[in-house]
């Protein structure tokens, strides 16, 4: 009989992103998404954080816990081949797989303490809000990274070429909703559409040009049309 491990997470990410949709694919893509390590009981000690202080970025471990009763396939199509091509699981950062775990880069911002307890500021993230973290550890340069290593399928950062536009509108509502930036909702919003946040398939279907996507308690809609992302309403979203 195989070994089965139990996990208790040590805490849990409270991000901007609120929604599957719109999440950048890797860490580091979208600078201005910060978040919160909000760590449980016993683990938010500040004494069991001590020393991290001089590390500028950190590795995160965590469950994708939005696609855990999904299931896992040996193989699947990887975002940076279009949605067309097959690869194996493994040789893909797919969150469906036969342990749903995942491994992420993010900035380190300092460790604060307040109201709602014991937490770790983080930068860079490609986070959904409410994922549980597992573990955390120091990225150490020296070991962790590798300028020669061989990317396979992806060698190189994505381009994020799309142009983005506000509508005088979406501007306004930005403005009423975020009006001392503290959030960085517009600058948020034009890092993720940059990306190019639509699955792969969807450039089969050339019709579809409006779209919907969630950013904390807000509804952002865009359309797209000759490589510029148009946002023309950000609301609060309903329910």
């Amino acid at each position: 009989m195989p070994l089965t491990y139990t996990f208790t997470p040590i805490g849990h990410i409270r991000s901007p992103y609120t929604d599957k949709f719109g999440i950048p694919r890797q860490p580091g893509l979208v600078t201005a998404a910060t978040a919160r390590l909000e760590l449980l009981l016993p683990f938010a000690r500040e004494e069991a954080f001590a020393g991290l202080e001089g590390f500028s970025h950190l590795w995160l471990l965590f469950v994708f816990h939005a696609v855990i009763d999904e299931g896992w396939r040996p193989k699947v199509r990887p975002p940076r081949l279009g949605g067309r091509r097959k690869v194996g699981v493994f040789a893909s950062r797919s969150p469906h797989r036969p342990n749903p775990i995942g491994l992420s880069a993010v900035e380190y911002l300092g460790l604060e303490h307040d109201a709602r307890g014991l937490a770790l500021r983080l930068g860079g993230v490609d986070l959904l809000d409410g994922t549980p973290v597992l573990d955390v550890k120091p990225y150490v340069p020296y070991a962790d990274a590798h300028p020669e290593a061989r990317g396979g399928f992806a060698p190189e950062a994505p381009q994020g070429d799309l142009e983005v536009e506000f509508t005088c509108e979406a501007l306004e509502q930005v403005g009423r909703l975020d009006p001392v930036g503290e959030r960085r909702v517009g600058l948020l919003i034009r890092e993720m559409l940059r990306q190019d946040p639509r699955p792969g398939y969807l450039d089969r279907y050339p019709q579809r040009d409006a779209f919907v996507m969630r950013l904390y308690d807000l509804e952002v809609r865009w359309t797209l049309a000759d490589g510029m992302a148009r946002v023309t309403a950000v609301t609060p979203a309903s329910g």
